[in-house]
């Protein structure tokens, strides 16, 4: 952890305020306040930043813009919500058009106060932040130091808002190899993923309680369909894709004779691992202009 604590990466977005903590947190880079010292970098990119610092209120406008950029931090990751309408709406909360604090649309970590915010309060917030990330890396590491006790079973019904929260996450990278955010996975809504609760069967992989993968699968006649297998980015190969996707084909009956899933054309990863696992594509179709789906079949032995 040395590297978060030494120089944590910092990305700035101005969600619509009146640039008064805006002003602030340029000047923690001034000679006078200078939080370069502390190993303070500010980035333009999501992909390179540890920690995502707002100001400003919610609208409809920067919601989406404030998730976009969240979904693209790596993990872990700390949210800090600068000034008062970060935090709450600040003054103009009531307004027709704002929807309140940054916590409306993506988890916050750090809240500093003020309005505006002082350059002091701001670092303050920064530092708080690295040692929130700390804790939160250590915790990432303890999950995959024992990933040896992973556990698969069905998931129920309490379990939905994490895996969708779990699914957002993982399909991002799609989204992403696709530069379509419109993908189904991406869309989907808590009622709707409920809803499927009825329909398919959904297993899980979970470490001490946290859910790091899902899979879901339904059987037409002698069919067993496997659909949206997802692994958080920060577990990815180390097998447990293949293992939810074997498990599933377990769980079906002895009368399915067949599994049947399906990806997108582009995603090579999850191409390469069903043929690993036995599958052969037997059909493609067109889905979306950026889009075409694989379909994969493979038999029971």
């Amino acid at each position: 952890m040395p590297a978060f604590a030494k120089s944590p990466w910092v990305i700035h977005y101005d969600a619509s305020s009146c640039n008064g903590c805006d002003i602030e947190t340029l000047a923690c880079l001034t000679p006078l306040y200078d939080a370069e010292r502390l190993g303070v970098v500010n980035t333009g990119n999501p992909k390179h930043a540890d920690i995502f610092l707002v100001t400003g209120a919610v609208n409809a406008q920067s919601g989406d813009v404030i998730r976009n950029i969240y979904h693209q931090l790596p993990e872990p990751k700390v949210v800090v919500a600068v000034g008062a309408c970060a935090a709450s709406g600040g003054i103009f909360r009531e307004c027709y058009n704002i929807h309140g604090g940054v916590d409306t649309v993506v988890p916050v970590d750090v809240y500093v106060g003020g309005c505006a915010a002082r350059p002091e309060a701001i670092i303050d917030g920064i530092v708080r932040a690295v040692q929130i990330l700390e804790v939160k890396h250590k915790a990432t590491q303890a999950a995959a130091r024992g990933i040896d006790k992973l556990v698969y079973e069905p998931a129920l019904a309490g379990d939905i808002p994490e895996i969708l929260a779990l699914q957002k996450v993982t399909y991002r990278s799609e989204a992403e190899i696709y530069g379509d955010d419109s993908l189904p996975a991406m869309q989907q809504t808590l009622a709707e993923i409920e809803a499927d609760l009825a329909q398919w069967t959904f297993l899980k992989a979970s470490i001490n309680g946290k859910i790091v993968g899902s899979i879901r699968g339904r059987i037409e006649g002698a069919t067993g369909y496997i659909r949206r297998c997802i692994v958080h980015p920060y577990f990815r190969g180390r097998g447990i894709a293949r293992r939810l996707i074997t498990e599933m084909e377990r769980s079906f009956p002895p009368q399915v004779v067949r599994f049947e899933t399906l990806t997108g054309h582009k995603s090579r990863r999850n191409l390469a691992m069903c043929e690993k696992l036995g599958y052969r594509v037997f059909k493609t179709e067109e889905y979306l202009p950026t889009v075409q789906w694989v379909h994969l079949q493979k038999e029971r032995k």
